[in-house]
């Protein structure tokens, strides 16, 4: 997955037809991509910054159907999510395990409402599902939660669902695609749309953000799945189109383990601001979160920063159910996304808590094609509805999808999750190879933690990490699990970075300076 090889396979041949082009390496782009090459179309994506660094980064963490779809109504989304939840736990179980999630019932009548609830997400689940839910006492919940406020609890209910780790897996669909033959490259910005004669997108205007070298692509098909920035492609095309979507921010906690202790999670089904909350263990930390925060088109950043009212609405609602009231200075890390909602038709809610997760497609009068909305459990599907519409578009023989039952890379079908490299799959034997071949790779980034430089190795030469954030907030996730610690672990990655990339002392000054800037909005003042 050198990056350097991924590039020359446009360089060698600049005249070069493409079945498809996409734009956007986030799960939607990246599942376009692995879809299109799996079917033998010739395939290549464009990401303007690093896989995932945007939304695909920041969610809960959960592979699920959706508790709060089911309540909405929106029973095909929950049905279609549970389907891709059992298909995405078969295709990568090193990446994807059973969470146990406990519903406490603080009133009388919560206990038989959300059992029957849950009884019902079960039943949609069918052959797919992860473990039956049943309603518990309270006794049952202490124990499995024992931090738990304890004023005034009934018992509760528990469901299983999916957990994971979203930019691990990420990188590990790039891998997939380009072992099917698709050319995968970040840090290459489209910066503008190829048009026939008549003005029909033909392909895209490309520069490498690390060379400032130009490229022109051509492309039967260009795909837009660029997430929150969908609408930026499409003025590309057409300046007057209206807009697609909606974003809204959501953000999250990190916070230490004893915050929630026992492996089952909190889900909390309904809260001041009508959302779900979420309490997941995740990498030996606590994940909290979320918000729902409507913003407005000049908010859109690949950095987006928590507002002092979702922080504020966090903490005091965590406090309610946790018997340890969490405070700013005990959250390790602070990250926010922005969810690409597709906008809502004239006469439809504008309540983004409200607004379907469901995907939508449309196709210009140019031809370019956008998906819009959808949610990472869903990647899949939505990619192989983008990729039935671009042969149609495109005029290129059919070819059925074949990612129903496709591993993805470095899948291991029993994987000991305890492991602190988990992650890795099948891969945890060639870093283990690297520290045999040179034991110095064996040594921690920080003594509190168990990544080794061996890891930072492997993510310049296996999983194309560019820069010191790469490695530190993708590829070992230390940004969202402990900033500080991240920031302590900084000069370190960046001396490997810069002897496996072949940089100098100057990049190393560059990088920390940048890095120390980003780290810095993940930790609460």
């Amino acid at each position: 997955m050198q990056r350097d090889f991924q590039l020359n396979q446009i360089r060698q041949d600049p005249g070069r037809q493409w079945d498809i082009i996409v734009i956007g390496g986030g799960a939607t782009g990246l599942g376009i991509a692995l879809d299109a090459s799996s079917r033998g179309y010739e395939t290549l994506l464009l990401e303007q910054s690093d896989f995932a660094k945007g939304t695909s980064s920041r969610s809960t963490k959960l592979v699920h159907g959706g508790v709060r779809y089911l309540a909405q109504g929106d029973v095909s989304l929950v049905l279609e999510a549970l389907h891709e939840r059992g298909l995405l736990r078969r295709n990568a179980p090193h990446l994807v395990k059973n969470q146990a999630f406990i519903i406490p019932n603080y009133d009388w009548w919560e206990g038989p409402f959300y059992n029957i609830g849950m009884k019902v997400y079960d039943m949609m689940a069918g052959r797919l599902g992860l473990g039956p839910s049943e309603k518990i006492s309270r006794e049952a919940v202490l124990k499995a939660i024992p931090n738990l406020d304890e004023a005034h609890l009934n018992g509760g209910v528990i469901y299983y669902d999916g957990q994971f780790d979203d930019s691990r897996l990420a990188v590990n669909l790039a891998q997939t695609a380009i072992e099917n033959g698709a050319v995968v490259l970040n840090y290459m910005p489209v910066t503008g749309l190829v048009k026939d004669k008549n003005n029909m997108v033909c392909g895209v205007e490309t520069v490498d953000a690390e060379s400032r070298e130009c490229h022109t692509l051509l492309s039967k098909v260009v795909i837009n799945a660029t997430g929150v920035f969908v609408d930026n492609v499409l003025s590309m095309d057409d300046p007057n189109t209206p807009v697609l979507v909606r974003p809204s921010q959501g953000i999250h906690f990190v916070l230490d383990k004893s915050f929630l202790q026992g492996d089952a999670a909190i889900m909390i089904p309904k809260t001041s601001d009508g959302r779900v909350l979420f309490a997941v263990p995740w990498h030996g930390k606590v994940v909290v979160g979320t918000t729902d925060t409507p913003l407005g088109p000049d908010k859109i950043s690949l950095e987006p920063r928590p507002l002092d009212e979702e922080i504020n609405f966090i903490l005091k609602t965590a406090a309610q159910y946790l018997k340890k009231d969490p405070k700013k200075e005990d959250v390790l890390s602070v990250f926010a996304g922005l969810r690409p909602l597709a906008a809502q038709l004239d006469g439809q809610s504008h309540e983004t808590k409200e607004i379907s997760r469901s995907h939508r497609l449309t196709v210009s009068l140019s031809g370019l094609i956008t998906i819009t909305g959808g949610k990472w459990t869903t990647y899949r599907k939505m990619a192989e509805d983008t990729v039935n519409k671009a042969w149609m578009v495109g005029g290129f023989p059919e070819k059925k999808c074949v990612t129903q039952t496709m591993p993805i890379h470095g899948y291991v079908k029993n994987i000991n999750f305890d492991l602190p490299d988990y992650f890795y799959g099948a891969d945890r034997v060639s870093i283990n190879d690297l520290i045999q071949e040179d034991p110095d790779l064996g040594k921690r980034l920080h003594p509190d933690y168990e990544y080794t430089r061996a890891q930072v190795v492997w993510a310049v030469h296996h999983e194309m990490a560019r820069t010191l954030e790469d490695v530190l907030s993708r590829r070992i996730r230390m940004l969202l699990l402990d900033a500080r610690a991240s920031v302590a672990m900084a000069p370190e990655v960046a001396r490997i970075m810069a002897r496996e990339l072949k940089r100098d002392e100057g990049w190393i000054r560059s990088q920390l300076t940048q890095y120390r800037s980003l780290a810095d909005g993940y930790i609460l003042k």
